[in-house]
């Protein structure tokens, strides 16, 4: 999932505002809320545990076919990636960069629907790791948000990013993330006010995803010069882990996005290894192997 500068406001218009916003219509205050599935505050205690970053890795479900999907999903895994995200492909993919939105044509064309997904969920959650859906917000609506939430929670899914939702606008979300004890994870990105980050971040639980580049998704030489501010600026009003996507594809990005943040987020790159695999048995090992350079990477100590 990514964001584009020409649909939203030079980024996701969940974590962003225009520089002057109205005043927004803010939803109850969670405090007094059910807790969450717990799954991600265990992952990232581990994690700091271990002095490192957590890795979270994303792939479209059914992609390139659904079962073939999953087999690139549990490579993840087993390449050492914390956290999974599966991706909910959508027919209108407007925040998404070239990459990823060939990947969900990909898998639509496969014959990907939500069912596939939910069976996706379930079986990436069979491995033991932590697995969110990231979708817009539109295939929620149309399953039933309550009926969806239900069914995610039954498969083992822990939470959603939902990168097209405000949280002034997710009241039906919130609600029904609460009655299941799911996780929900919203977005931030440099062009969001620090009114908008503070009340972003008062409804997430999980995590808090920072875009650290101004436009879609995609694979970058270097990673983006606002991350470490966008961190610094998030951490300062809320005490939720922050993890840093759009645009790390090696371990030396991984690395250094893993000393300012407390997970790295990558998913083109994961993508790209599936398209150009050039066989079938190729596209699992092909994910596992940049997941483990990317595990290397957020367990590497800084050099100075």
């Amino acid at each position: 999932m990514s964001t584009d500068a020409t649909n939203s406001p030079a980024a996701p218009p969940t974590g962003s505002a225009p520089s002057t916003p109205s005043t927004p219509s803010t939803p109850s205050t969670p405090s007094g809320a059910p807790a969450s599935s717990a799954v991600l505050a265990q992952v990232f205690a581990r994690c700091r545990a271990e002095g490192r970053a957590a890795l979270v890795g994303y792939l479209p479900a059914c992609f390139p076919t659904p079962e073939r999907g999953v087999a690139a999903l549990r490579a993840l895994v087993e390449g050492g990636v914390d956290i999974v995200e599966v991706g909910l492909p959508y027919s209108d993919p407007v925040l998404d960069g070239p990459t990823v939105a060939q990947a969900a044509d990909i898998a639509l064309r496969a014959g990907s629907t939500t069912a596939h997904v939910l069976r996706t969920v379930e079986a990436v959650a069979a491995t033991g790791a932590a697995t969110l859906v990231m979708t817009y917000w539109n295939p929620i609506e149309r399953y039933g948000v309550d009926r969806f939430a239900a069914d995610f929670a039954s498969a083992g899914g822990c939470g959603l990013i939902t990168p097209d939702l405000l949280p002034d606008e997710a009241e039906p979300w919130l609600a029904a993330s609460d009655s299941q004890h799911l996780d929900r994870v919203f977005l931030v990105a440099p062009s969001s006010t620090d009114e908008r980050i503070a009340l972003t971040t008062r409804f997430c639980r999980g995590f808090v995803y920072a875009a650290s580049v101004m436009g879609v998704t995609g694979s970058r030489a270097q990673t983006s010069a606002l991350a470490p501010q966008l961190v610094a600026r998030t951490r300062a009003r809320t005490q939720l882990p922050i993890g840093v996507g759009l645009g790390v594809s090696n371990g030396v990005q991984a690395a250094e996005i893993a000393g300012y943040a407390d997970a790295v987020i990558v998913g083109s790159a994961f993508v790209r290894r599936v398209l150009e695999a050039r066989g079938v048995g190729d596209e699992a090992q092909g994910v596992r192997e940049l997941a483990a350079e990317l595990a290397a990477g957020v367990r590497r100590r800084p050099t100075s």
